[in-house]
């Protein structure tokens, strides 16, 4: 230990640290400078950042002892405070740049040393910036952020003034539609606002850290577990393990399929009798300090029988593999799809026909923030636990039988979250969280670093799907059968769902009347399959927008135009039989074209000028529903208090902006009462309040969004005088008027889809886009990049402009992550941010353009839709598709890496070789 004065943010302040130690750990844990946010631990992520003598530095990977004496050290705190913002960060939140807020601290610092710099940068030059100092971003898909520093930047050059920035009220006081800055923006660009490891160092002094004791292993039997030298290792409290759980040790998977073979009780909170996946926790170490339960979890000795590991779905469905859950077959669950006539005549007699296969990758979340989160009992005795749960009061019905607690002792509430993108729609940490608080009866934090974040959370299931596709003579599709597996991980937790998913929606978009198909749920060893963005459409898409870019070019017509006429019409029913609620995708379409046309004149003159590249254009659609499936429901309250209004829904946020549409939702409404925006205040996503549902399938928009706008509506109702007036707090109050509203929500018409037959109404309202990626294809090396992205979408009436916008351009960064770069195969190679394939900033096209078709929904909160979900529909075919109008490479598995390309041109060249040998003969 040394005694090292730092001069932070202008002040001289003196610390005693370990030279050893990184500069975060003692800003963040030592000075509470939590501002400064540690994500990835190894300098991959930029969350870190702050400034060192002018200079953009990594925080997490520079020692104390790399300091000069004389450093001066500027953090996120110093540059800007809630009452006197910095350009840059007034920028930030004009343009939503701050959805989840975990990068934006970071962001912040490196785009301040830059325009200390240089007052004029060019967009690119901001690009390579951000890149060169390795700024990731997960949600915003990078352009708003280089919007944000072109602002500031005018603002600091004198060519705008500050308030310009801020976006305002229209002149009726409504914020629908506008780009109205989202509450929590303020505390995000300041770093001020706290996410759960920031909570953790916020904990009483008597907490304690835990560490878990994982396998090293994918699939063994457990023999022994030897907690002794762990016990008496420094500063542990107590090592606990199955034995210490008083209830069920599982969590449920609720399952809700009659013919699914499994019972949803297969995921242990602790492992007892075996290993499913590699990272399963066998044991939890409490400690004073994390760097103490960490290493007494190092000590804890489980011997274990290994069995055969069956890491996808082709090696656990083969004859002699065994079941990996005994008594289940590792086939769980059967879909099918029956929809109009038997197929196989039609395809007997049609005028082409296509039979591919494709893969979907085992995409991870690649979230920044790791997972996180705390536990105690509170003075009623009800367990408390705070999380980056979506889905609160879902997993509180999940964890509570295994924890053994009857419901009202038991408590969930979200912590502010560093995105999840949908892997927390599954318990993670909170019944692991809520063991230990119960066993040690002492307030807990668990906070994962990054390779435990990646290995051990849930992943998108990778699909396997046969599709064949059959047209007439003038080019109508007729006729569709698909086969396909889906591979969930061990645990069956919306495995069936997920399944269902390829029914729904594989062929989606056309008048298609005729469908068979079947599908299976497959358990391997490989990760737990959970949600993920775009949930089960983006395998579904996969294989249907190839087979249909393939189809046209058998029949010699232009991919585009022979979609066109194949789209959904009045008479059409999607794959369930379920008519569309609204009629876009003509719309969409012709909104489009001219784009796409512009685009093929581009890449043909690209291609003349040029021999070692090559650019190309690709189409696809997407389609999502808001919803659950079938019956569905929200609630909501509203209370007036003497200060204005308070919204309590149980709508998570993970970055889509809650705070902002619940605040929309309701002012809509309450501002007849004369209410100004900041005089609303949302309290969101806790058990105690209402249940909104969990925060998956594009739903809380609609549910929420309706059950907060019922809610206004009957407090708007109960304040309404004779005269036309509205009472105040005071009035309501002396009348004995109830001051709160509870308001509910129900999709009553929506039925759940058979699985047998797959027919059925699952959502009430649907998302549709048009995705028109513009590619470049190095044909030495089969690198390719997109350099262009246009994409035509509606998703209804827009709540929030900055949000969609923010919403449209990450979903489409993560879509080019999923098509080029993104896995998690390799336990030994994909286990980091960077190996994983995360795109970095300049991955994603600056150039991307959204076009909006506003089509309100009958049924929608002031006609919207959902929006998360559409932009990772189905950008991957459709780059897909543009990899092979550039270089004439056909990819039918994701992602397609350079190697992979750079093989199908070589065998493209040995065919062209071939043929022109032949016609040497002839």
């Amino acid at each position: 230990m040394k005694r090292i004065s730092l001069n932070v943010n202008g002040v001289e302040r003196w610390v005693v640290a370990d030279p050893k130690d990184n500069l975060a750990h003692v800003l963040r844990e030592q000075m509470l400078l939590t501002g400064c946010k540690v994500c990835c631990e190894d300098g991959q992520c930029g969350a870190c950042t702050v400034i060192v003598d002018g200079k953009p530095i990594r925080a997490c990977v520079t020692s104390m002892e790399k300091l000069a004496p004389t450093a001066r050290i500027t953090t996120i705190e110093g540059i800007g405070t809630p009452d006197s913002l910095h350009p840059l960060q007034v920028a930030w939140m004009a343009h939503g740049s701050a959805q989840c807020g975990i990068c934006t601290p970071g962001f912040i610092m490196s785009a301040k040393t830059l325009l200390d710099r240089n007052q004029s940068p060019t967009r690119e030059e901001v690009r390579a910036w951000f890149n060169r100092n390795r700024n990731l971003c997960r949600c915003t898909g990078y352009k708003p952020l280089i919007d944000s520093v072109m602002d500031a930047a005018a603002v600091m050059r004198g060519e705008k003034r500050i308030e310009d920035l801020v976006p305002r009220a229209k002149d009726d006081g409504s914020i629908l539609g506008t780009k109205y800055i989202r509450p929590s923006a303020v505390a995000k660009v300041t770093g001020t606002w706290d996410f759960g490891a920031d909570l953790a160092l916020r904990m009483p002094k008597d907490t304690l850290r835990l560490a878990l004791v994982q396998a090293k292993v994918s699939h063994a039997l457990i023999k022994g577990i030897d907690t002794s030298e762990a016990e008496a290792m420094p500063g542990v409290e107590k090592v606990i393990t199955w034995n210490d759980v008083k209830g069920k040790n599982a969590i449920t998977g609720l399952i809700t399929f009659p013919t699914n073979k499994g019972d949803g009780w297969d995921r242990p909170i602790l492992c007892k009798d075996k290993i499913f996946q590699y990272g399963d926790a066998i044991a939890i170490v409490a400690a004073d300090t994390e760097e103490h339960a960490r290493a007494a979890a190092d000590k804890v000795k489980v011997e274990l029988e290994v069995l055969p590991a069956y890491m996808s779905g082709f090696a656990a469905l083969a004859p002699d593999a065994m079941e990996i859950h005994p008594g289940v077959p590792n086939a769980y669950y059967e879909q099918g799809v029956v929809k109009g006539e038997e197929t196989k005549p039609l395809f007997e007699k049609a005028a082409a026909s296509v039979d591919i296969t494709t893969y979907c990758s085992r995409q991870p979340h690649l979230h920044l923030e790791p997972d996180c989160g705390e536990a105690f009992v509170d003075e009623d005795g009800v367990l408390t636990i705070l999380s980056k749960s979506i889905g609160v009061h879902l997993h509180h019905a999940m964890i509570c039988p295994g924890l053994g607690i009857p419901p009202e002792k038991l408590r969930l509430i979200q912590n502010p979250t560093g995105g999840t993108f949908g892997y927390k729609f599954s318990p993670t940490m909170e019944a692991l969280l809520g063991v230990a608080a119960l066993s040690t009866g002492k307030p807990v934090s668990l906070v994962y670093d990054q390779y435990q974040n990646i290995t051990y959370t849930g992943k998108r299931s990778p699909a396997n799907i046969n599709i064949k596709l059959a047209c007439d003579e003038a080019g109508k599709l007729t006729a569709m059968e698909t086969d396909w597996w889906l591979d969930h991980g061990p645990y069956s937790e919306f495995g069936d769902l997920v399944t269902l998913r390829q029914a729904q929606f594989t062929g989606a978009g056309y008048h298609l009347e005729n469908i068979r198909g079947r599908g299976r749920t497959v358990a391997t060893n490989h990760a737990w399959g959970s949600a993920f963005r775009a949930y089960g459409s983006p395998q579904s898409f996969l294989a249907s927008e190839i087979a249909i870019d393939m189809l046209a070019e058998k029949m010699g017509e232009d991919p585009f135009e022979f979609r066109y006429k194949n789209l959904y019409n009045e008479s059409s029913t999607t794959p369930t039989g379920q008519k569309p609620e609204v009629l876009v995708l003509p719309q969409l379409f012709d909104m489009i074209r001219p784009k796409y046309e512009e685009a093929k004149k581009r890449c043909e003159e690209f291609n003349a000028a040029n021999s070692e590249k090559k650019r190309g254009v690709g189409v696809a659609l997407g389609i999502y529903g808001c919803g659950l499936d079938g019956p569905d429901s929200s609630e909501a309250r509203i209370e007036i208090t003497p200060t204005g209004f308070t919204v309590y829904s149980g709508w998570e946020d993970h970055g889509q902006g809650a705070d902002l549409s619940a605040l929309t939702m309701a002012h809509e409404i309450l501002r007849k009462t004369g209410v100004k925006p900041e005089q609303v205040k949302v309290v969101l996503a806790d058990t105690k309040g209402p249940n909104g549902g969990p925060a998956g399938g594009s739903r809380s928009n609609v549910f929420c969004g309706n059950a907060i706008r019922v809610s206004a509506e009957m407090m708007v109702n109960a304040m309404r005088k004779e005269d036309g007036t509205y009472r105040t707090y005071e009035e309501m109050k002396a009348e004995n008027i109830p001051l709160a509203y509870d308001g509910k929500w129900v999709a009553a018409a929506c039925t759940d889809c058979s699985a047998e037959t797959a027919q059925g109404n699952p959502f009430p309202i649907y998302m549709y886009e048009v995705f028109v990626p513009e590619v470049e294809v190095d044909l030495e090396t089969g690198n390719t990049k997109v350099v262009k992205f246009t994409t035509s979408v509606d998703v209804g009436t827009i709540i929030n402009k900055a949000t969609v916008d923010g919403q449209i351009y990450g979903g489409l960064a993560q879509g080019i992550g999923l098509a080029l770069t993104e896995d998690f195969e390799d336990l030994e190679v994909h286990n980091t941010l960077r190996d994983c394939g995360i795109p970095y900033p300049k991955d994603v096209p600056d150039d991307i353009e959204i076009l909006y078709l506003e089509t309100p929904r009958p049924l929608g909160p002031y006609g919207a839709a959902g929006v998360g979900e559409a932009p990772l529909t189905a950008p991957h075919p459709a780059i897909l598709n543009a990899v092979y109008n550039a270089c004439g490479v056909r990819v039918f598995r994701v992602p397609a890496l350079p190697e992979v390309i750079k093989m199908g041109l070589e065998a493209n060249a040995g065919r062209t070789a071939e043929g022109a040998r032949q016609l040497e003969h002839q």
